[in-house]
């Protein structure tokens, strides 16, 4: 039983953790998106001193990690772990036809994410870029190959050029989200793997993504 004493101090912890309405709305809020403090205060409704007192408490508990932004390198981005609590409620209020995953380059992690998506919902999804690249990248192209997936055929395009009334817009990469800008948008701040260029930071992506795409598609309605 000794043994199992620190697994429940955990799980205690993180009870003790989410016995407040602000956190809980907090936890439903970074359930399917990924924020910066500033947009969970906006969205939560309280000040930025009790904000920080309850981010500190759901942090302690590992209930919350941050990230610094790939875009801009000033904002950080709040991620709820999946630590095996069940916690967060559907936050998606409306029927989705369509998922638009954008990333910058449409190069790696929209197109990635898109084909994910089809391995976990019946949802149809297409990605695009705020700004193409010229081709997609290798990388991707290869952990998709070793996950049943194909890329090869994929030409980066302009999200302007895909998006349509009624889209979920997901943005995969800080970049995007901060030039979208779009409030109704959600956002996965997941660093770009061809940074790093290895096959290791491309299963990371595609890892990353399977995850957020499962937790996701069971908060929405087809």
């Amino acid at each position: 039983m000794n043994d199992r004493q620190p697994e429940r101090e955990r799980r205690a912890a993180q009870h003790a953790a989410l016995g407040d309405v602000a956190r809980l709305a907090i936890v439903d809020l970074l359930a399917a998106s990924d924020a910066t403090p500033t947009e969970v205060r906006r969205a939560v409704g309280i000040s930025a001193p009790l904000l920080a007192h309850h981010l500190r408490v759901l942090e302690q508990a590992g209930l919350v990690t941050r990230r610094r932004s790939d875009g801009d390198g000033r904002r950080s981005y709040l991620h709820l772990e999946p630590v095996g609590l069940a916690h967060g409620v559907p936050v998606v209020g409306r029927d989705v036809t369509r998922v638009l995953f954008v990333c910058t380059g449409n190069s790696s992690r929209s197109p990635l994410a898109a084909c994910v998506w089809s391995q976990v919902s019946d949802v149809r999804a297409l990605s695009g870029g705020t700004r193409p690249a010229a081709a997609v990248a290798p990388g991707a192209v290869a952990v998709a190959g070793r996950h049943g997936l194909d890329l090869g055929h994929h030409v980066p395009r302009s999200f302007r050029d895909l998006a349509t009334d009624g889209d979920l817009v997901v943005t995969v990469c800080d970049r995007a989200h901060e030039t979208i800008d779009d409030r109704d948008s959600l956002h996965w701040s997941l660093p770009n793997p061809a940074r790093r260029g290895t096959a290791e930071a491309y299963e990371d992506t595609y890892a990353a993504l399977r995850s957020r795409a499962t937790a996701l598609a069971e908060r929405i309605a087809a």
